[in-house]
């Protein structure tokens, strides 16, 4: 099985510097997520510095996710807006659109992104939804990416049921997967958590982990939740998903090292 670490939780660290410790302390790969000082993609130099990314991630043995969830790269006084349902979504396909591109130009294993909050005075988003997923399952395809949709729990597509009626509203592309947080199986699933993995399995592309309780949406380091791991992780071997299983953990970057450090230890004893 191979672990990853998500940058979002290395905030306040400059990139090459978390990607150095995230490999020290033997991780696989890392879930990057493109942000305000993270591979920023609106910021001058972008193919100099995606070069510069692949040379590092090479260079200490790092497999990459593409992960899309900053906050406010694309709207500083509103989080994750625009999405595909605002009226003014040109900024929200172009960010992924250029995620792909940089998916493609460091052979990222997948790139992950979700539906977001629909506003409330829009009368159809779910039309909405569809027509921008295709647009961008479109660009995957010519890039020859995979991408994995991420059910949020919150958002127009929150659970696998709104993945499920959205992967068959886009006519099942190949290139469209299913990105799994295993901490959202437990908040919402209403399957036990080793049997979502389960239900999920033929779809994975890319899986985040972490703890989290019942009906409550914080991403919580291992141990501080409800969740039994040793069970789900082997669940998730059996489904013969061989993709990157990447710690999610946004709000813990003041403690970065020690918490990533405590993680994989966790997860090697977890682990079958």
């Amino acid at each position: 099985m191979r672990f990853g670490y998500g940058t979002n939780g290395f905030g306040n660290h400059r990139l090459p510097e978390a990607l150095r410790v995230i490999a020290g302390l033997g991780y696989d790969g890392v879930a990057l997520t493109l942000d305000t000082h993270h591979l920023d993609p609106f910021a001058s130099g972008l193919a100099r510095r995606t070069a510069e990314t692949a040379d590092t991630l090479r260079g200490l043995g790092l497999a990459v996710v593409i992960e899309t969830g900053a906050r406010y790269l694309l709207d500083p006084w509103h989080k994750h807006a625009p999405t595909f349902m605002h009226d003014d979504n040109a900024r929200r396909i172009d960010y992924l659109r250029r995620a792909v591109d940089i998916g493609a130009d460091l052979g990222a294993e997948a790139v992950s992104f979700w539906a977001g909050i629909a506003p409330p005075d829009v009368g159809d988003p779910w039309d909405r939804l569809v027509r921008g997923c295709a647009e961008i399952v479109g660009h995957a395809e010519k890039r020859g990416v995979t991408l994995g949709f991420e059910p949020e729990p919150g958002m127009l597509v929150e659970d696998l049921a709104g993945w499920r009626r959205l992967h068959a509203g886009l006519g099942g592309p190949e290139p469209f997967g299913l990105t799994l947080d295993i901490g959202h199986c437990r908040c919402l699933e209403p399957l036990p958590v080793p049997e979502s993995v389960l239900e999920a399995g033929p779809h994975l592309v890319n899986v985040q982990i972490d703890d989290m309780r019942r009906g409550v949406h914080e991403h919580l380091e291992f141990g501080e939740g409800e969740i039994d791991f040793p069970p789900v992780l082997a669940a998730l071997d059996a489904t013969g998903y061989r993709g990157l299983v990447a710690v999610e953990l946004p709000r813990h970057s003041h403690a970065a090292p020690a918490v990533a450090a405590r993680s994989i230890d966790f997860l090697r004893k977890a682990a079958p």
